[in-house]
């Protein structure tokens, strides 16, 4: 990994590590308030709505101006809405910066990924830059929720005290200021005008979805997407059902994790040897088998084993998206092809939970394991069947 995939990756970091501390901090303030736990799950809601809405714009953005100006505008965001949090800590003020840290976090997110993938063009190299890239990500929800939390027990006169949390506010709006550090000497790309000359009315975003090779691509991670999710969502249900507590429950959770994060810090070293259809047709299929056993387990250890074995699986997802997603798309609309992605993938995180938890009242946790390991089986026939290189 060379100096400057170090610094966009530590400029992602700080954005969205922002975005993650805000997303611990705020709810647990609405909380101390005395906000219903509706409002709460609404609040938290608010950080994905504006990623889904403001995906394409920023992707659009990004393709015609490059990185610097995407960030600078997405560092802004970030720091005026953790900074009106300071200032103003009440729930409309904590609503509108969960929208703002968002947005910036969805901004700089394209902006970084749509640079990195530009910069290279030999197919092994983009999946050894987006394996880093992917790791970013797992950092920032832990620095950002850490920086707060200790804000919030220590900075102020008792744990828990209003001062505390402006304190936290106030590292957070700071955060995103390394961002526009590192990415300020940054040398900006050619932009890709190859559609410039084109006669007639400008593509439009949707149009990307008529090209088979990405709508597969697209659905494909939607799917991966959905398998952590629904793990996210039913593992707390089936530990409780097991009469496990809550720490273990979080141990299963960090063993995920710690699985995602150690199989994607390997697999810029394997890049070569690995086939990104391949690889998410294997993941998909593993995920598959994982979930049909899932809810057959028992014992804490199981259950811990079957959460590594999936954040290995689900773990390699991400970067042979991206890889492959820079390869089948135009170079001149990869910002919009990754705004459609940002958009799908929070779409999803945003309504998802809400149809797992109807499914899961009329089928129970297991059927909920069950159909969703079914479609995994459809997404690795799906996953094969995408094209190489364009």
């Amino acid at each position: 990994m060379n100096w400057a995939l170090a610094r966009l990756i530590a400029a992602q970091i700080c954005v969205h590590g922002s975005m993650a501390g805000m997303r611990l901090a705020a709810p647990l303030l609405a909380l101390r308030e005395g906000y219903s736990v509706a409002a709460v799950g609404f609040l938290v809601a608010l950080f994905a709505l504006t990623q889904v809405i403001l995906a394409l714009p920023a992707g659009r953005f990004a393709d015609r101006h490059g990185l610097q100006r995407p960030m600078t505008y997405s560092v802004a965001l970030a720091c005026a809405g953790a900074g009106l949090a300071v200032v103003f800590p009440t729930f409309v003020v904590l609503c509108l910066a969960a929208l703002m840290t968002g947005a910036a976090a969805g901004g700089a997110t394209i902006a970084v990924q749509r640079h990195a993938g530009r910069a290279v063009h030999d197919p092994t190299v983009l999946k050894q830059v987006f394996s880093w890239l992917s790791i970013g990500p797992g950092v920032s929800n832990f620095i950002g929720p850490f920086v707060a939390g200790l804000a919030i027990d220590h900075a102020g006169g008792s744990p828990g005290s209003l001062d505390g949390y402006r304190a936290a506010f106030a590292l957070l709006a700071l955060l995103p200021v390394v961002s526009w550090l590192c990415v300020r000497g940054t040398q900006e790309l050619p932009t890709a005008a190859a559609a410039a000359a084109h006669d007639g009315p400008p593509p439009r975003a949707w149009d990307l979805l008529k090209d088979p090779p990405f709508r597969r691509l697209l659905i494909v991670n939607w799917l991966i997407s959905s398998c952590w999710d629904v793990h996210a969502f039913a593992v707390p249900l089936l530990g409780h059902e097991r009469g496990l507590s809550a720490a273990v429950i979080g141990t299963i959770f960090g063993a995920f994790a710690l699985a995602v994060t150690a199989i994607r810090v390997l697999m810029p070293f394997v890049a070569r040897h690995l086939r990104e259809r391949g690889v998410m047709a294997g993941a998909m299929l593993l995920t598959a088998a994982l979930f049909a056993v899932y809810p057959l387990l028992h014992s804490a250890l199981a259950m811990g084993l079957c959460s590594v074995l999936l954040g290995l699986a689900l773990g390699t997802g991400q970067p042979m998206v991206m890889s492959l997603l820079h390869q089948i798309t135009p170079s001149h609309r990869q910002g919009e092809a990754l705004g459609l992605r940002l958009m799908a993938i929070n779409a999803s995180s945003v309504f998802m939970p809400l149809l797992f938890g109807s499914a899961g009242a009329v089928m129970g946790v297991a059927g909920l394991f069950w159909a969703v390991g079914a479609a995994g089986l459809a997404g690795a026939r799906l996953a094969w069947c995408i094209g190489g290189q364009k």
